[in-house]
Protein backbone atom coordinates (compact mmCIF):
# COMPACT_ATOMS: atom_id res chain seq x y z
CA UNK A 1 0.00 0.00 0.00
CA UNK A 2 1.11 3.39 -0.55
CA UNK A 3 1.33 5.22 2.83
CA UNK A 4 -1.16 7.82 3.96
CA UNK A 5 0.56 11.37 4.25
CA UNK A 6 -1.64 14.62 4.96
CA UNK A 7 -3.08 16.01 2.06
CA UNK A 8 -1.23 18.37 -0.22
CA UNK A 9 2.25 16.63 0.95
CA UNK A 10 3.60 14.14 -1.36
CA UNK A 11 2.53 10.46 -1.33
CA UNK A 12 6.22 8.34 -1.55
CA UNK A 13 6.24 4.96 -1.89
CA UNK A 14 7.99 2.07 -3.83
CA UNK A 15 6.85 -0.47 -6.15
CA UNK A 16 8.82 -3.38 -7.53
CA UNK A 17 9.25 -3.30 -11.20
CA UNK A 18 10.16 -6.50 -12.94
CA UNK A 19 12.35 -9.15 -11.90
CA UNK A 20 15.54 -7.30 -10.46
CA UNK A 21 13.48 -5.98 -8.01
CA UNK A 22 13.84 -2.04 -8.62
CA UNK A 23 11.46 0.16 -7.61
CA UNK A 24 9.41 2.85 -8.53
CA UNK A 25 9.66 6.18 -6.29
CA UNK A 26 5.65 7.85 -6.57
CA UNK A 27 4.81 11.23 -5.29
CA UNK A 28 1.31 12.47 -5.41
CA UNK A 29 0.61 16.36 -4.96
CA UNK A 30 -2.97 17.68 -5.05
CA UNK A 31 -3.40 21.40 -4.98
CA UNK A 32 -6.39 22.83 -3.68
CA UNK A 33 -7.48 18.21 -4.66
CA UNK A 34 -8.43 16.06 -1.73
CA UNK A 35 -5.98 13.29 -2.88
CA UNK A 36 -7.04 10.35 -0.33
CA UNK A 37 -5.28 6.77 -0.24
CA UNK A 38 -7.44 4.88 -2.41
CA UNK A 39 -6.81 7.46 -5.07
CA UNK A 40 -2.66 7.31 -3.98
CA UNK A 41 -2.82 3.45 -4.61
CA UNK A 42 -5.03 3.48 -7.90
CA UNK A 43 -2.40 5.96 -9.17
CA UNK A 44 0.39 4.08 -8.26
CA UNK A 45 -0.90 0.67 -9.69
CA UNK A 46 -1.50 2.15 -12.61
CA UNK A 47 1.83 3.40 -13.33
CA UNK A 48 3.74 0.47 -12.16
CA UNK A 49 1.88 -1.64 -14.23
CA UNK A 50 1.72 0.59 -17.34
CA UNK A 51 6.17 1.46 -17.07
CA UNK A 52 6.54 -2.22 -15.95
CA UNK A 53 6.36 -3.34 -19.66
CA UNK A 54 9.10 -1.10 -21.20
CA UNK A 55 11.69 0.16 -17.84
CA UNK A 56 13.60 -2.47 -15.77
CA UNK A 57 15.34 0.51 -14.14
CA UNK A 58 14.51 3.05 -11.09
CA UNK A 59 11.91 5.29 -11.92
CA UNK A 60 11.16 8.87 -10.26
CA UNK A 61 7.46 9.43 -11.11
CA UNK A 62 5.03 12.54 -9.64
CA UNK A 63 0.98 12.87 -10.24
CA UNK A 64 -0.01 16.63 -9.91
CA UNK A 65 -3.92 17.57 -9.09
CA UNK A 66 -5.49 20.60 -9.53
CA UNK A 67 -8.63 22.08 -9.80
CA UNK A 68 -9.76 24.91 -12.54
CA UNK A 69 -13.29 25.60 -12.10
CA UNK A 70 -15.10 22.53 -13.15
CA UNK A 71 -12.48 20.67 -14.76
CA UNK A 72 -10.01 18.32 -12.93
CA UNK A 73 -6.31 18.61 -13.96
CA UNK A 74 -4.21 15.77 -13.68
CA UNK A 75 -0.14 15.99 -14.73
CA UNK A 76 2.31 13.69 -14.93
CA UNK A 77 5.73 13.39 -14.46
CA UNK A 78 7.82 10.61 -14.57
CA UNK A 79 12.30 10.23 -14.89
CA UNK A 80 13.72 7.09 -15.97
CA UNK A 81 17.31 6.87 -15.87
CA UNK A 82 19.46 9.71 -16.42
CA UNK A 83 17.56 12.12 -19.44
CA UNK A 84 14.13 10.53 -20.47
CA UNK A 85 11.44 12.20 -19.73
CA UNK A 86 8.17 11.33 -19.81
CA UNK A 87 4.88 13.71 -19.44
CA UNK A 88 1.51 13.80 -19.67
CA UNK A 89 -1.82 15.41 -18.74
CA UNK A 90 -5.92 15.09 -18.61
CA UNK A 91 -8.68 17.49 -18.44
CA UNK A 92 -11.88 16.06 -16.98
CA UNK A 93 -14.54 16.80 -14.43
CA UNK A 94 -14.03 13.96 -12.54
CA UNK A 95 -10.28 13.47 -10.56
CA UNK A 96 -9.78 10.16 -11.29
CA UNK A 97 -10.83 10.36 -15.43
CA UNK A 98 -8.84 13.24 -15.81
CA UNK A 99 -5.64 11.07 -14.69
CA UNK A 100 -7.05 8.13 -16.77
CA UNK A 101 -6.60 10.22 -19.64
CA UNK A 102 -3.26 11.40 -18.88
CA UNK A 103 -2.28 7.44 -18.86
CA UNK A 104 -3.68 6.51 -21.55
CA UNK A 105 -1.96 9.81 -23.64
CA UNK A 106 1.21 8.20 -22.24
CA UNK A 107 0.23 4.34 -22.59
CA UNK A 108 -0.62 5.77 -26.32
CA UNK A 109 3.07 7.55 -26.62
CA UNK A 110 4.99 4.52 -25.34
CA UNK A 111 3.13 1.73 -27.50
CA UNK A 112 4.16 4.14 -30.60
CA UNK A 113 8.10 3.56 -29.46
CA UNK A 114 7.83 0.17 -28.32
CA UNK A 115 10.89 -1.30 -30.29
CA UNK A 116 13.08 1.65 -29.01
CA UNK A 117 12.41 1.72 -25.53
CA UNK A 118 12.90 -2.35 -24.69
CA UNK A 119 16.19 -1.35 -26.27
CA UNK A 120 17.83 -0.45 -22.65
CA UNK A 121 21.42 0.42 -23.83
CA UNK A 122 20.05 3.05 -26.37
CA UNK A 123 18.18 4.68 -23.27
CA UNK A 124 20.76 4.81 -21.16
CA UNK A 125 23.00 8.02 -21.67
CA UNK A 126 26.83 8.30 -20.69
CA UNK A 127 28.59 11.12 -19.20
CA UNK A 128 30.46 11.11 -22.57
CA UNK A 129 26.85 11.69 -24.37
CA UNK A 130 26.24 14.90 -22.57
CA UNK A 131 27.23 18.29 -22.52
CA UNK A 132 26.59 20.52 -19.88
CA UNK A 133 25.03 23.95 -20.59
CA UNK A 134 23.69 26.94 -19.04
CA UNK A 135 19.79 27.66 -19.45
CA UNK A 136 17.84 31.08 -18.70
CA UNK A 137 14.14 32.24 -18.29
CA UNK A 138 13.55 35.17 -19.51
CA UNK A 139 11.01 37.49 -19.17
CA UNK A 140 8.30 38.32 -21.28
CA UNK A 141 8.48 41.69 -23.53
CA UNK A 142 6.26 43.73 -21.37
CA UNK A 143 7.84 42.70 -18.33
CA UNK A 144 11.42 43.10 -19.28
CA UNK A 145 10.57 46.73 -20.41
CA UNK A 146 9.33 47.94 -16.96
CA UNK A 147 12.05 46.25 -15.25
CA UNK A 148 14.61 47.51 -17.77
CA UNK A 149 15.44 50.81 -15.63
CA UNK A 150 16.08 48.36 -11.87
CA UNK A 151 18.03 46.30 -13.87
CA UNK A 152 20.22 48.25 -15.38
CA UNK A 153 20.32 50.85 -12.12
CA UNK A 154 21.44 47.44 -9.53
CA UNK A 155 23.45 46.18 -12.20
CA UNK A 156 22.37 42.65 -11.28
CA UNK A 157 23.07 40.51 -14.49
CA UNK A 158 26.90 40.08 -15.77
CA UNK A 159 25.50 37.92 -18.73
CA UNK A 160 25.79 39.55 -21.83
CA UNK A 161 22.71 37.78 -24.05
CA UNK A 162 22.69 39.21 -28.01
CA UNK A 163 19.23 39.23 -29.76
CA UNK A 164 18.21 41.49 -26.90
CA UNK A 165 15.14 43.92 -27.93
CA UNK A 166 15.93 47.28 -28.63
CA UNK A 167 19.60 46.69 -27.98
CA UNK A 168 18.71 46.14 -24.68
CA UNK A 169 19.15 43.02 -22.35
CA UNK A 170 16.68 40.71 -21.55
CA UNK A 171 15.20 40.32 -17.49
CA UNK A 172 16.85 36.88 -16.28
CA UNK A 173 14.31 35.91 -13.87
CA UNK A 174 15.79 32.29 -13.51
CA UNK A 175 19.05 30.40 -14.67
CA UNK A 176 19.89 26.74 -14.46
CA UNK A 177 22.19 24.11 -15.35
CA UNK A 178 20.94 21.57 -18.52
CA UNK A 179 22.26 18.99 -20.20
CA UNK A 180 22.02 18.85 -24.50
CA UNK A 181 22.51 14.78 -25.27
CA UNK A 182 23.95 13.03 -27.71
CA UNK A 183 20.83 11.66 -29.56
CA UNK A 184 20.10 10.50 -33.50
CA UNK A 185 17.34 12.30 -34.98
CA UNK A 186 14.98 9.79 -34.66
CA UNK A 187 15.41 9.22 -30.52
CA UNK A 188 15.33 12.97 -30.56
CA UNK A 189 11.53 13.26 -31.72
CA UNK A 190 10.92 10.30 -29.64
CA UNK A 191 12.06 11.95 -26.59
CA UNK A 192 10.45 14.88 -27.39
CA UNK A 193 7.10 12.94 -28.06
CA UNK A 194 7.24 11.23 -24.94
CA UNK A 195 8.12 14.36 -23.02
CA UNK A 196 5.61 16.16 -24.71
CA UNK A 197 7.34 19.06 -25.54
CA UNK A 198 7.31 21.35 -28.15
CA UNK A 199 11.00 21.29 -29.26
CA UNK A 200 14.47 19.47 -28.37
CA UNK A 201 17.97 20.92 -28.42
CA UNK A 202 20.63 17.83 -29.36
CA UNK A 203 24.10 16.93 -30.43
CA UNK A 204 23.39 14.86 -33.40
CA UNK A 205 25.37 11.60 -33.22
CA UNK A 206 26.14 11.16 -36.64
CA UNK A 207 28.44 14.60 -36.80
CA UNK A 208 28.21 15.84 -33.05
CA UNK A 209 26.79 18.90 -34.56
CA UNK A 210 24.37 20.78 -32.22
CA UNK A 211 20.56 19.98 -34.23
CA UNK A 212 17.25 20.80 -33.31
CA UNK A 213 13.58 19.08 -33.67
CA UNK A 214 10.28 21.13 -33.24
CA UNK A 215 6.74 21.06 -33.63
CA UNK A 216 5.26 22.23 -36.23
CA UNK A 217 2.10 24.46 -37.03
CA UNK A 218 0.79 21.64 -39.73
CA UNK A 219 1.59 18.79 -37.19
CA UNK A 220 4.60 17.38 -38.56
CA UNK A 221 8.36 17.28 -36.87
CA UNK A 222 10.64 19.91 -37.82
CA UNK A 223 14.08 19.62 -37.96
CA UNK A 224 16.71 21.90 -37.92
CA UNK A 225 20.72 20.88 -38.59
CA UNK A 226 22.68 24.26 -39.34
CA UNK A 227 25.57 24.09 -41.69
CA UNK A 228 29.26 23.99 -40.47
CA UNK A 229 28.12 22.69 -37.07
CA UNK A 230 29.36 19.74 -36.70
CA UNK A 231 33.23 18.47 -34.95
CA UNK A 232 35.98 18.23 -36.88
Amino acid sequence: MVPPLANRQPARGAAKLGAEERYMQLSVIGRHVDTGDAFRQYAYDRLSGLLDKYFGEAIEASVTLSKDAFLFRAALSIHVGRGLLLQASGEAQDVHRAFDMAADRLAKRLRRYKRRLRDKGRLTASTADVVTAQQYILAPEEEAADEAGEAETENDLDVDLDGALDGDKPVVIAEMQTEVPKLTVGEAVMRMDLADQPALLFRNRAHGGINMVYRRSDGNIGWIDPLGNRDS
